[in-house]
């Protein structure tokens, strides 16, 4: 594995250690000052859209305020190529204001540059969470 490999793989890990701890704080640090950050879907979906800032990236953290759980969250495989990672998981939350839950299976890819993740883009079925959002 290459240096780029490795920072690379650390960093998403890093990422997903800190975000299963509850560390916004330590998911923020490392990200880059702008970031190509994408979650396409439903615009019903509070955390789906484009930012690019870590004040935007942080009201994208603080938007799953609206989910109980995870009852399941499982990363299944981490591809890593240079600068690349590509993770593919699956979770399962529940909404808090309509009781349903919602099963995603979902593919992050992101870039990373000097350690820090340039590029954020989430891949999930967003119909899914936006039938769960609905009463």
């Amino acid at each position: 594995m290459t240096v780029t490999q490795t920072s690379t793989s650390e960093t998403v890990d890093a990422f997903f250690g800190n975000f299963g701890e509850g560390n916004i704080p330590g998911v923020l640090d490392l990200f880059a000052d702008k970031v190509d950050f994408r979650v396409t879907g439903s615009p019903l979906v509070p955390w789906t859209g484009a930012r690019s800032s870590k004040e935007e990236i942080s009201q994208f953290f603080a938007s799953f305020g609206v989910l109980t759980g995870p009852e399941h969250f499982e990363l299944s495989h981490k591809i890593v190529q240079g600068e690349d990672a590509v993770v593919i998981a699956n979770c399962v939350f529940g909404v808090e204001a309509t009781s349903k839950k919602f099963h995603n299976h979902y593919a992050l890819h992101f870039t990373v540059t000097d350690g820090k993740i340039v590029r954020y883009h989430m891949y999930e079925d967003s119909y899914a969470i936006h039938e769960a959002f609905t009463a």
